[in-house]
């Protein structure tokens, strides 16, 4: 009797919960013929499955865009704190015999009763969980099964339990009501600081019903590498099976290429064991195979390629028919998490490592924090998932971070990381909050870690497990609490599931950030840190990065508006609200204290203005030289063995889940902001970097970078060179260093020939910053560097290609004064080609008037140019499009 495994996704319907009903079961209509004659007015067909109610009522004209003006508050009360019922009438036609039936619901959101037939089978409470229920197949009909979902409110409901165990901190007042900690619902649904408040509910990921006699209950093919330098694979599978596993005789075990082309196939293993089980059995590595010269490795993006393979188990009975199958895709890879005492100290002391190990090979993480792509999880399609990660990839990145405030996301994602080469830290899900620790509590984190734990584990692309994002950092930056109850979970529960489940093992981590003495989580020298010093917390200057990093930086980041179109599908037409500190543009930006913030990091770095277009530039402008900086000092500290001072550094973020102004480096619409093209060019396999240190005419001279026309002035600058390289080979090359006056025509180049090392910084120069004799005038600076762009490029010494470029810009950009670049652009089809007589800041392209046609998607943007040094993009998808720039200087785009 062969497995018949149907998905539940057509013909539901849906309502509001009828409060003057005393029992939920007396909405189930009672002919399942009145939805077709018309005669249930109350229930609505489904739109699409899996379902929000959200996304229901809006598709049916019942509540406006909650992301366009201030709809969302339209939503809260008439939406979240109500009670909401999902029904669905199927067939079944049993075959007798001792077959039963099997419901799998793989994500109900959140507070759910499931009634089967007038029964209840299911209380649901956990968003995370994988929930199966098995019946006797005489517990169904032919015809006409009633299955209910009676969806509670999650609002209501964690208020409840506040009552009952008391009120927590949890976060400041933007990242929701505290009560939303003793609720397994993803947590940025009460509202973020960069996320609206929408307490979804809905059967959001698919529900299947199965019926059996035995079936796969699950595989597991754990693909294991042995240690460097033999890193030799193997392959074992488990097996698990459910029902009547007697009535099975054979498993068939089979490995298949990328081309299908099957390379191992091993049949009728442990038939005595098979025979002699009678119900619900699991077997460990029915096949153990050595696989040297066999298969080949997988590696993360840019050190080789993603070989993935497909292991496939057939269930067969005694008379080798199939009864039931089931495949994984693989791929064989050794990952570990290298903490070990650093050779020698550097400006924060020795410490240890805080690294990832792939395949022998230590590697610099470069990368992005995670989080929902969307407030609406059913409204985002595996198309939407692989542009995201497929962004990610091409900006140079190799690591996602999904952080602990958000859901466990669908297969989709890790399998689009699997194939794209992306490293995957996946935090559990908790975020910002003191959790308790009580027994139901504890108990069904347990099955929610389980759960997802054996989803992912055979995916090569998952590289960490995290106990929680700031749990422990809140608590000690709040004070005053002398407890976490959630210790057991972080400490206790979740580590022994991941180590119980995984073989070979993926490390986990206790938090993020975590590392210190005592909790301690800003500790620089060992674990990871979150660098929110700047920005929040102390709100220093963006300039001191280079000295804020730790040995891996985990989140750190600078907000910024998103593309005016954003801007303005938000603004609906609301052309009072179209100013930067308007109530709309305020209710489109969750970040605490947003507008202190802002205030002084931009009247510190650029000239006040009114124009909303040139605002938004200039927030983007600092976004871009902020995170750029910090990617940048934090790669050179990656030193070579033994020195990995800094070993990975992720943003925050890279997307949102709404339009919103935001610490996301592309906007909801998968807009790139400037931010995103100049991280692509710091995680470049080969970078080239400049730093400058102004020496003024006091000691007690102000923050670095920084030129002062008042009471200090600057005598000299210095700069700094240096290149870093990721791949693992050394790389002769020439270094152009080629400097340019903003007030002048002056211009000086000079050329080195320099080894890039493998796998780390190398330091090219360290000299004055070249600039024209000083003029002698009582109301000129003492120095003419304050002037200076310093351009970088290397170049390889025989084919002349240009592998990398950077330039470095006196700052702050408020007191620069830019001179007209003559800029000079040159289209060909979708080939641009631009050059400029003068130096060029964060030179953007655009296109004119395409609201309604397809995004350009640009292979480079917000360049920096030299005088003569000719740079080339391409534009696919541009057409007959006009072409825009925008550039410091001149931050209202224009057509060329």
């Amino acid at each position: 009797m062969n497995v018949r495994t149907t998905p539940l996704s057509e013909g539901w319907h849906w309502k509001e919960r009828d409060p003057a009903r005393q029992s939920v079961l007396d909405e189930v209509p009672r002919l399942q013929q009145s939805f077709r004659t018309g005669l249930n007015p109350s229930w609505t067909s489904v739109r699409s499955f899996p379902s929000e109610i959200h996304v229901e009522l809006l598709k049916n004209g019942r509540i406006p865009d909650p992301f366009v003006g201030f709809n969302e508050h339209k939503c809260l009360i008439g939406v979240g704190e109500r009670e909401w019922l999902y029904y669905l009438a199927f067939p079944f036609e049993s075959r007798g015999g001792n077959e039963q039936v099997e419901f799998v619901f793989e994500g109900l959101d959140t507070i759910c009763d499931v009634y089967l037939n007038y029964k209840k089978i299911l209380s649901a409470d956990n968003m995370f969980r994988t929930y199966s229920v098995s019946l006797k197949s005489e517990s169904l009909h032919s015809e006409d099964n009633k299955l209910l979902l009676h969806f509670k409110s999650a609002k209501v409901i964690a208020k409840q339990l506040e009552a009952r165990y008391g009120r927590v901190r949890a976060g400041s007042t933007n990242l929701g009501d505290p009560s939303r900690v003793y609720v397994r619902k993803a947590q940025y649904g009460w509202r973020w600081d960069w996320g609206p408040e929408l307490m979804t509910c809905g059967p959001y990921r698919p529900i299947n019903f199965i019926a059996y006699s035995v079936r796969l209950a699950s595989i597991y093919p754990h693909a294991s590498v042995s240690p460097s330098p033999a890193l030799s694979p193997a392959l074992g599978v488990d097996v698990m099976l459910a029902g009547d596993a007697s009535a099975a005789s054979a498993v068939k075990v089979v490995l298949v290429d990328a081309e299908g082309d099957v390379m191992i196939k091993e049949e009728h293993l442990d038939l005595a064991l098979l025979r002699a089980a009678k119900r619900d059995v699991e077997f460990k590595n029915v096949v153990n195979w050595s696989l040297d010269n066999a298969v080949q490795l997988w590696w993360p993006v840019g050190y080789g390629e993603q070989k993935l393979y497909t292991v496939e188990v057939v269930l067969l009975a005694q008379d080798s028919t199939v009864l039931d199958r089931q495949r994984k895709r693989i791929g064989f890879r050794r990952v570990e998490l290298v903490q070990e005492p650093l050779e020698e100290a550097d400006r924060h002391g020795q410490g240890t490592t805080f690294l990832f190990e792939i395949n022998g090979v230590r590697m610099f993480m470069g990368g992005s924090n995670w989080i929902p792509a969307d407030s609406f999880l059913t409204e985002l399609t595996p198309a939407r998932y692989r542009a995201w990660l497929t962004l990610l990839r091409d900006g140079n990145q190799n690591m996602v971070r999904l952080w602990g405030g958000g859901v466990y996301e669908p297969d989709v994602f890790y399998d689009t990381c699997d194939e794209l080469g992306l490293l995957v830290w996946q935090d559990f899900q908790f975020a910002c909050g003191v959790y308790p620790a009580h027994h139901a509590f504890v108990a069904s984190v347990r099955d929610e870690a389980a759960d997802n734990v054996k989803r992912l584990r055979h995916h090569p692309s998952i590289a960490l497990f995290c106990g929680n994002n700031e749990d422990y950092q809140q608590v000690l930056q709040w004070g005053g609490i002398t407890e976490l109850p959630a210790r057991l979970i972080y400490e206790d529960v979740l580590p022994s599931v991941v180590a119980e489940l995984t073989d070979p093992p993926i490390p986990y981590h206790r938090g993020s950030p975590y590392g210190g003495k005592g909790w301690d989580t800003t500790d620089p020298t060992v674990g990871d840190i979150h660098q929110w010093d700047i920005w929040a917390g102390r709100e220093r200057p963006w300039q001191e990065y280079g000295v804020m990093g730790g040995r891996f930086v985990s989140e750190f980041g600078i907000p910024a508006m998103p593309d005016i179109r954003t801007v303005d599908y938000w603004l609906a037409g609301n052309s009072k609200e179209r100013w930067a500190q308007s109530k709309l543009m305020t209710q489109h930006n969750r970040a605490g204290n947003h507008e202190r913030r802002f205030a002084i990091l931009m009247n510190e770095n650029f000239r006040l203005t009114s124009d909303l277009e040139t605002h938004i530039y200039n927030t983007q402008l600092m976004q871009s030289e902020a995170v750029s900086f910090a990617y940048r000092m934090w790669r050179r500290e990656w030193r070579g063995r033994g020195k990995e001072f800094t070993a990975g550094a992720l943003v925050w973020q890279l997307n949102d889940c709404w339009p919103v102004t935001s610490w996301a480096i592309a906007d909801y619409f998968l807009r790139p902001k400037p931010a995103y093209y100049s991280i692509a060019r710091e995680l470049a396999p080969i970078a080239v970097s400049i730093f400058r240190t102004v020496i003024k005419n006091r000691d007690n001279d102000r923050p670095k970078q920084f030129y002062e026309f008042g009471a200090f002035q600057s005598v000299a600058a210095n700069i700094e060179v240096w290149a870093t390289n990721s791949t693992l080979e050394p790389h002769s090359v020439r270094l152009v260093l080629q400097s340019a006056d903003l007030s002048s025509l002056w211009t000086h180049t000079e050329i080195h020939d320099v080894v890039v090392h493998p796998n780390q910084s190398t330091e090219l120069l360290s000299m004055p910053c070249p600039c024209p004799p000083p003029i002698k005038s009582d109301d000129h600076p003492m120095t003419t560097s304050h002037s200076i762009v310093v351009g970088a490029r290397l170049e390889d010494p025989i084919t002349g290609e240009i592998l990398t470029r950077c330039a470095d810009w006196p700052q702050p950009y408020r007191l620069v004064d830019v001179p007209d670049p003559n800029l000079e652009v040159h289209v060909e089809d979708e080939r641009i080609q631009v050059k400029a007589q003068r130096p060029v800041k964060c030179l953007v392209f655009s296109v004119l008037g395409d609201e309604d046609q397809s995004e350009v998607k640009w292979s480079h943007n917000a360049l920096d140019l030299m005088p003569g040094d000719t740079q080339i993009l391409m534009a696919s998808g541009l057409g007959k499009r006009k072409l825009q720039v925008a550039y410091f200087g001149k931050e209202k785009a224009t057509l060329v």
